[in-house]
């Protein structure tokens, strides 16, 4: 089967078992994973009472952007064998009266910071992919954009981690959802944060990864620069943030991290950072200047991840199941057309 418009190996036939596996995933109820602060008996109602829309695939933000695989997937493959009931499950769950209600939660004091910024971020990117279809979240993506905005413009500093908070990983994804949506305002805040976190920075040091990362804070960073600056700008950029990137002390970040138990939610999370690598490394490569030194490595990196990274999309249960199949379609299909 040929692959999907975009993608290099996302073909019909996965990207149906895919779209089954989001379909299943919105829709099952638990087990859920509650981060909430809660003040006393009255608040504990069920996860649905509150959230509609996305209260499946485990916790909130997996069910937006398994939300977003299922929409992203029609859209460029709307014969899909499961399409019908996608779209089913989709007009069920996507009403005015629920994103009312999932507004209405993000306006008041408890929506205030929760979810932010990874689940905002994911959030935004559904709606840019809504655009042109029969569903819409636009109450709930106004009250995030306007959250966001009131955020990241006095945002000082940035949370530079490999999970949920990572700042340049969710204003990537915002960056993209505006510049889809023509909101030049949304854009230019986004781009204005990115150079104020991360111009200057120069010599990363850190230490990856982490046993919990899903995503690379050194690879995130850059892949939020490859946005704002210049093929040029980039590419000095890069060579001073990463002056010795092709050293041995590197080999951590350039080749793939073993995966020990996939079943396992922190497994589950160093297989999504496979994924997450393949595409920042793909996409640090492609916006290099064509002499740049780290071409040819960037591009032997993002290979082997992505070699790697497909095998832990099925068949290690929920931990994995819930949430994977969408950065395996990121890695693919971005959450722009190509």
């Amino acid at each position: 089967m040929s692959p999907l418009p975009g993608s290099t190996r996302l073909d019909s036939e996965t990207a149906n078992r895919l779209l089954v596996t989001a379909v299943a995933n919105v829709r099952r109820d638990y087990p859920v994973h509650w981060t909430k602060l809660i003040h006393s008996p009255a608040d504990l109602v069920p996860h649905r009472t509150l959230h509609p829309v996305f209260a499946g695939s485990y916790d909130w933000h997996s069910c937006v952007h398994q939300t977003w695989l299922a929409a992203r997937l029609l859209r460029l493959d709307p014969g899909l064998p499961a399409a019908d009931e996608a779209r089913s499950v989709l007009t069920e769950l996507i009403t005015p009266e629920n994103c009312s209600t999932e507004a209405a939660f993000f306006s008041t004091d408890a929506g205030k910071y929760w979810e932010r910024p990874y689940g905002w971020a994911w959030l935004l990117t559904l709606d840019a992919e809504l655009a042109d279809s029969p569903w819409s979240v636009a109450p709930l993506a106004q009250v995030l954009r306007d959250r966001w905005l009131t955020w990241i413009r006095d945002a000082r500093l940035p949370i530079r981690v490999g999970t949920h908070t990572n700042t340049a990983f969710a204003t990537s994804l915002v960056l993209d959802a505006a510049q889809r949506r023509g909101d030049t305002e949304l854009t230019e805040a986004c781009t204005s944060a990115a150079l104020r976190w991360h111009l200057d920075d120069v010599g990363y040091g850190g230490f990856e990864p982490d046993a919990a990362d899903f995503l690379s804070p050194a690879l995130a960073e850059a892949d939020l620069m490859r946005r704002v600056l210049d093929s040029s700008e980039f590419g000095l950029w890069l060579s001073a943030f990463l002056p010795d990137l092709a050293d041995d002390r590197w080999t951590t970040l350039r080749e793939p991290v073993i995966v020990d138990d996939p079943s396992d939610p922190l497994g589950s999370h160093l297989a999504g950072l496979v994924l997450s690598r393949a595409w920042a490394w793909r996409s640090i490569a492609a916006a290099l200047p064509p002499s740049h030194q780290f071409i040819p490595l960037a591009q032997q990196a993002a290979d082997a991840h992505s070699r790697l990274g497909w095998d832990y999309v099925f068949g290690y249960g929920y931990a994995a199941e819930h949430w994977l199949g969408t950065f395996a379609a990121y890695l693919e299909l971005g959450s722009l057309d190509r």
